[in-house]
């Protein structure tokens, strides 16, 4: 159904369209649009990996290698076995299970290659498909973030989901 992969010099247009939807900036901090060559730069410096980095992105691509969303691995802590989860994919791709089964992926990816005892995601309490994504791949909230993402002139919670590997 889907692949997780590193990102390509070839993945720029998807980068840059994914990026730049504006849907996802309020969770990503973005706060204006990416030019292509910040894009290609860091393509060019996501060689890293995910103990020299603490992150690593996954391109999730058809089977034929066509990019539609990415899921990040962030704040990879291998002393405490832990890392921050997040997903984004491409409008035109949301609610066709493909999430549920990148994310998927990921976790057994994380349990079994990276050695993790538990994922964590922060998610905004009004971004309902992300909440119902998480808790069907068995992560539970446990807290709230008050005001945490300043968005539209107001504040909004974010909720704290972990996930026991």
């Amino acid at each position: 159904m889907c692949l997780l992969r590193a990102l390509e010099p070839e993945d720029i247009d998807f980068l840059y369209e994914l990026e730049n939807q504006e849907s996802l900036w309020e969770v990503s901090q973005t706060q204006l649009p990416f030019s292509r060559y910040l894009l290609k730069e860091y393509i060019q410096n996501a060689t890293q990996d995910i103990y020299e980095a603490k992150q690593f992105r996954y391109v999730i691509s058809s089977s034929d290698r066509e990019p539609f969303g990415c899921v990040d691995l962030y704040d990879f802590d291998p002393k405490n076995k832990r890392a921050c989860v997040g997903i984004a994919i491409l409008e035109k791709y949301q609610r066709q299970g493909k999430g549920e089964y990148a994310l998927a992926k990921l976790l057994n990816y994380s349990k079994v290659n990276l050695h993790l005892h538990q994922l964590i995601a922060y998610i905004p309490v009004d971004n309902i498909p992300s909440i119902h994504l998480f808790e069907k791949l068995g992560f539970v909230s446990h807290g709230i973030k008050k005001d945490w993402i300043f968005s539209n002139g107001t504040f909004k919670d974010v909720l704290i989901f972990q996930r026991i590997l």
